[in-house]
């Protein structure tokens, strides 16, 4: 039982990433597909595709090497970190993306602050 699905996505991505691994899979869900979306557009990885297994399903994501790249949890489940549109947090003075859960899906600290929401501070990436 994976307590903190997001903080094992970030972690596993980190292991084959320092591994030298192609791609790594892991179990789907609706946040975790979120995630790695702003992970492609960020150009953190190069793509993810979704394999149905008939059951959880899975995503296959497809890493790409870059000089010190960085993923790191923030909010986690014993202690969540909640930001306001005027608080959201930059990451290494905006170079980094902080990714935001918000009412309205999960996004960029850029797109938060454009649409003017807040929410739960899920990850930094640089």
């Amino acid at each position: 039982q994976i307590t903190d699905p997001i903080a094992d996505l970030l972690t596993r991505i980190r292991n084959a990433s320092a591994a030298k691994h192609d791609s790594v899979e892991v179990p789907a869900s609706n946040m975790k597909k979120s995630i790695v979306q702003i992970l492609v557009d960020e150009g953190y990885v190069k793509n993810f595709t979704v394999v149905e297994d008939g059951k959880q399903g899975m995503i296959k994501i497809n890493l790409k090497y870059g000089e010190g790249k960085g993923l790191k949890r923030v909010s986690k489940p014993g202690l969540r970190i909640y930001s306001n549109a005027e608080e959201l947090p930059k990451v290494i003075k905006g170079l980094g993306v902080a990714i935001i859960s918000t009412s309205k899906g999960v996004m960029t600290d850029r797109q938060a602050r454009k649409e003017n929401v807040g929410g739960e501070v899920l990850a930094f990436i640089w």
